[in-house]
């Protein structure tokens, strides 16, 4: 069987760090970015199955950088989930618009946040308790 790939882009080491660590106890391939442009890079390198979009990056944030990721012909398929800590009314609405198929608030639920993901991925194989 073959890994999933998830690309997460968070410029926050710690919780870069706790992503990678829970997403790869699952089962999953990870690999990261702490800005949006290494990040599209690193998309367009692995074309990863999920991208996990911290919405307040420096440089091009997080909405924009998923509005290029649904531009490019390469990457438009990739399903892209924005995660927040600074979760204001509407913002929500404002990560769909802009192509995410997800809204994660900080910080995340541990024991819930790889089973999310793997909804979005049609992955139910590993589900943990």
């Amino acid at each position: 069987m073959t890994l999933k790939t998830i690309l997460i882009i968070e410029d926050n080491t710690l919780n870069n760090k706790l992503f990678r660590t829970v997403l790869e106890l699952d089962g999953f391939a990870v690999i990261s970015a702490f800005d949006a442009e290494e990040g599209l890079v690193l998309a367009r390198e692995h074309h990863p199955d999920i991208i996990l979009m911290d919405i307040q990056l420096p440089g091009i944030n997080g909405m924009e950088a998923t509005r290029i990721i649904k531009a490019d012909p390469q990457l438009k398929d990739i399903k892209v989930i924005a995660l927040t800590a600074h979760a204001m009314r509407g913002d929500d609405n404002k990560a769909y618009a802009a192509g995410c198929c997800d809204y994660i608030t900080k910080p995340i639920k541990i024991k819930t946040f790889a089973q999310s993901i793997r909804l979005h991925l049609n992955d139910t194989f590993n589900l943990k308790d």
